[in-house]
């Protein structure tokens, strides 16, 4: 994202570049984006609509979203919903295809801000990648394809399938971006317990705690944080536990002269041939056979 400094003041239209003096006669319009924005050398400068709430459909090509001076990448297949007096421009490749639809706010299903769902996620930008293997991105997208061809044919019934389309194309879209934006915060709640988990075995790990003592120090049952464990790195809490043991055994067996027995104790085994084991189980090699191996290899 870039800052870019707004001039204090933007110009207010109900089209880009149509005289706002004239009273707009329509509750929606619908037009391609490259037949406006093809007319400002691919650029729709910084501007503001009081009354009406904008979406953009990316079929195809690239550009850039202004929202409040910060610049956001537009990639294929991608919504762009802007609320009622935000301050907003954009940049296009000469490649884009897609639509631009203007709706009179009132008329719609949710107004945005209002105490709905609907109306709280329409009262903010949003820049939503529809992932087209998804069933309800495919639908949002074929909702919006309607919308321009059904808005250009004007054929019998158009305001209906209109309204339909519209309000079809923006539940779907603000339940989609609802769900990225709750599998991000879910997605960095779980990388902030992973840290903590790292932290906490740093600490304790000599001790040979179980893994229902760090799901405990954490809040959550042993179950769910396998899970993140699983997901995040692709080991389970036990796991981690054992292979932090393992990688300091190995420290201790290249760079220290202690004994397989000493390093046994100072690891927090009470059993040396219980660990003898361990490392069997997990390195595949005797602590000594190994010992000798790796340190044959860096030539100590």
């Amino acid at each position: 994202m870039e800052e870019l400094a707004v001039a204090k003041i933007v110009p207010t239209y109900e089209l880009y570049g149509e005289n706002t003096g004239r009273k707009p006669d329509f509750w929606l319009h619908c037009e391609t984006i490259p037949s406006r924005s093809s007319l400002h050398h691919w650029e729709i400068r910084p501007h503001r609509h009081d009354h009406f709430f904008q979406i953009l459909y990316i079929d195809s090509g690239s550009g850039e979203a202004m929202f409040s001076g910060i610049w956001h990448a537009i990639e294929p297949h991608s919504v762009v919903t802007v609320p009622p007096g935000l301050d907003h421009g954009f940049r296009f490749s000469r490649d884009i295809d897609g639509f631009v639809i203007t709706v009179l706010s009132s008329h719609l299903k949710a107004i945005p801000g209002d105490r709905s769902r609907l109306g709280a996620w329409m009262a903010l930008p949003h820049l939503t990648k529809l992932e087209m293997d998804d069933e309800d991105a495919r639908y949002a997208a074929a909702s919006l394809r309607r919308l321009g061809r059904e808005f250009m044919e004007r054929q019998s019934g158009r305001n209906d399938l209109l309204e339909a389309y519209l309000t079809s194309a923006l539940l779907l879209t603000a339940r989609l971006s609802s769900e990225k934006s709750q599998d991000r915060l879910a997605a960095d709640e779980n990388e902030r317990r992973m840290e903590m988990l790292h932290g906490l075995i740093q600490r304790h790990f000599k001790a040979h705690q179980s893994a229902s003592f760090y799901a405990d120090a954490l809040g959550i049952s042993s179950t769910h944080l396998n899970r993140i464990a699983r997901t995040t790195t692709g080991y389970g809490t036990s796991e981690l536990i054992a292979r932090k043991l393992l990688d300091e055994a190995k420290r201790e067996l290249v760079f220290t002269f202690g004994s397989v027995k000493e390093i046994a104790y100072r690891l927090g085994f009470s059993d040396p041939a219980y660990f003898s084991r361990f490392f069997l189980k997990q390195a595949g090699e005797t602590p000594r056979a190994w010992r000798t191996a790796e340190r044959a290899k860096l030539g100590i």
